[in-house]
């Protein structure tokens, strides 16, 4: 067994997932593709939105795919690291709020 979890070369077989069921993945690979073609936003915006979204779920293969997609893209270390900082403001407040929950809660047991 490996030492981790994430194994870098790991992402170059995501295209295997489809090995034990094609048709989910056909469908997951199409919906993919159609979502990162340029829209009502550029396949360029939609890669510094992954970017910021990979870092706030957390996937080590994600935060590598789009590290690159976005800097060949064009965008600035500068920027990428503004979009991850974008992301952790809002991971942090989401957390945040839901203190509120945990407020309530007290409140209603405590009196």
């Amino acid at each position: 067994m490996a030492d981790h979890y994430y194994n870098a070369e790991d992402l170059g077989k995501f295209g295997n997932i489809g090995d034990y069921q094609k048709e989910m993945a056909d469908k997951f690979f199409s919906y993919y593709g159609e979502v990162f073609k340029d829209g009502a936003l550029t396949a360029k915006e939609k890669s510094l939105i992954a970017l910021a979204v990979a870092h706030a779920v957390q996937c080590p293969y994600c935060i590598d795919s789009y590290s690159s997609d976005a800097y060949e893209k064009g965008f600035s270390e500068a920027q990428m690291m503004e979009a991850v900082h974008v992301a952790s403001a809002i991971k942090g407040g989401a957390v945040l709020v839901h203190g509120v929950q945990m407020m309530n809660k007290v409140k209603e047991i405590s009196m």
